[in-house]
């Protein structure tokens, strides 16, 4: 374990390949020019790879997920007694085999990207805009939310981004936004009058848009201004609801519901919103995608993911600059980190999180195969598993949340499970395209001196250069 802690000088070349991207693809020929291939990736990004299999990700198919989870509680509440957790079991079986084939997919576009840098942003904003599969609709909807919302938005402006994110059905209903009803709405209105309980405002969605999507915690909004932003979105909800065939069809599958909606004009940040149903959420969440605290939040989380725990000011201060000027265009974020010096220190500035780890291992072996069904299952055994933070902030981004002795033993288990399995016979000219000029005379010898080629390929893998980008 102590040599984990060494540090090794990194070239451009294995910075781009490492820092920037998901790690070197085996058989893959190395960039000549690190900061060109890098910008390259920017054009060339594919939303639709040929990966997804001409899958369609759009609205029909989240409204046909949602409808799915009410017709099976339909039938299971319908069945008798003895036949309710033979369903309920059957559906979960079922939830799982469709959670273990989107992670195999997810894994699958990241093992076989030209764009790695971009696919790395894919997972920086799928993070951001964190959901969890542990609540109830979400794993039918995971798909339709990555990639049909994330992938697409991830190269223009962030305020699409933002609104594709946030008013998903996935997110809605990860945040219970489609339970949110307001309390003076004419659906209110006509349950006090039948004498049913009230449903009530939830906070949830205009909570996390504020701290954690949009201008972060001090970013100067007020515990009125996240009641008023869940006013503006109550009517927010899902299409394949039952209820929702009378509300107005939305983006990706979701929906707006007049009849839930909270009346009246909103002031949130010292702005007015009128009301014109649900026009009125969406011009709030166009002024906050531009606000300076979310130009200096955004810069922040960036900065952090690629030059290190504790951000450089002035490279925040550039990208915070740049998403005021160009009012969040995300490509041009991205072409500040790749021409910032900060970001190009010699010495490793991040630890590997377990999904980059095991991208970067597989695709180093050339076994994308690896991934189909095995993958999940990695991941779970490594402490993160896909698609479930824990929290509507995501995973942490820090160093002390990944280095823990009992996570890194878990690597070492993998990795002598994975080089068992693969059986390479390169192991010395492997580790230096995914090191090219970067290698430890450390490592080096240390993959030198081992017993077979599996067990160099093992302790490549949990060497200082792997664990640390």
């Amino acid at each position: 374990m102590e040599q984990i802690g060494k540090i090794a000088a990194m070239t451009p070349i294995s910075i781009a390949l490492n820092r920037f991207g998901l790690g070197y693809r085996r058989e893959d020929a190395l960039p000549n020019d690190a900061k060109i291939w890098l910008k390259q990736q920017i054009a060339a990004y594919e939303p639709a790879p040929s990966a997804l299999g001409g899958r369609s990700f759009g609205g029909a198919d989240a409204r046909s997920a949602v409808a799915e989870t009410f017709a099976f509680r339909g039938r299971r509440d319908e069945a008798g007694t003895d036949r309710r957790a033979e369903i309920q079991q059957a559906r979960l079986k079922n939830l799982r085999n469709s959670y273990i084939g989107e992670v195999a997919l997810r894994a699958r576009l990241a093992l076989e990207s030209d764009t790695p840098f971009m696919e790395r942003l894919v997972h920086f904003w799928s993070n951001h805009f964190a959901v969890s599969v542990d609540k109830s609709q979400v794993p039918t909807l995971i798909g339709a939310y990555e990639f049909g919302a994330i992938r697409p938005h991830v190269a223009g402006h962030f305020r699409d981004l933002l609104k594709a994110a946030s008013l998903h059905p996935a997110m809605l209903a990860y945040l219970d936004q489609f339970q949110s009803q307001g309390p003076d709405s004419p659906a209110a209105k006509a349950r006090q009058q039948r004498g049913r309980p009230m449903r009530g405002l939830n906070e949830n969605l205009g909570r996390e848009i504020l701290e954690l999507h949009t201008l972060g915690v001090g970013g100067g909004y007020t515990q009125e201004d996240v009641k008023e932003l869940a006013r503006a979105l109550t009517g927010w909800t899902m299409q394949g609801i039952p209820y929702a065939d009378k509300a107005r069809p939305q983006a990706n599958g979701a929906a707006f519901f007049d009849w839930i909606h909270q009346p009246g004009t909103r002031r949130i940040m010292g702005r007015s919103y009128a009301d014109e149903g649900e026009r009125q959420a969406l011009a709030i969440l166009d002024d906050l995608a531009v606000h300076p605290s979310t130009a200096r939040f955004i810069a922040t989380k960036l900065a952090r993911h690629f030059a290190g725990d504790t951000p450089p000011q002035p490279l925040v201060d550039r990208l915070a600059d740049t998403f005021r000027e160009t009012e969040g265009h995300l490509p041009s974020l991205y072409t500040v980190l790749v021409d910032a010096p900060e970001c190009w220190v010699s010495q490793p500035v991040k630890f590997r999180q377990p999904w980059e780890w095991a991208i970067g291992m597989i695709r180093a072996s050339g076994q994308a195969g690896q991934a189909d069904r095995q993958f999940a299952i990695m991941m779970r055994a490594l402490g993160q598993e896909v698609w479930q933070p824990g929290s509507p902030a995501g995973w942490d981004d820090r160093e002390a949340s990944w280095a823990a002795p009992n996570a890194i033993l878990r690597r070492v288990e993998a990795a002598e499970r994975f080089a068992e399995q693969t059986r390479l016979e390169d192991t010395r000219a492997l580790a230096e395209a995914m090191f090219p000029g970067s290698l430890s005379e450390s490592t080096m010898q240390t993959i030198r001196w081992a017993e077979s080629n599996e067990m160099g390929f093992a302790l490549l893998l949990v060497s200082p250069e792997m664990m640390r980008r």
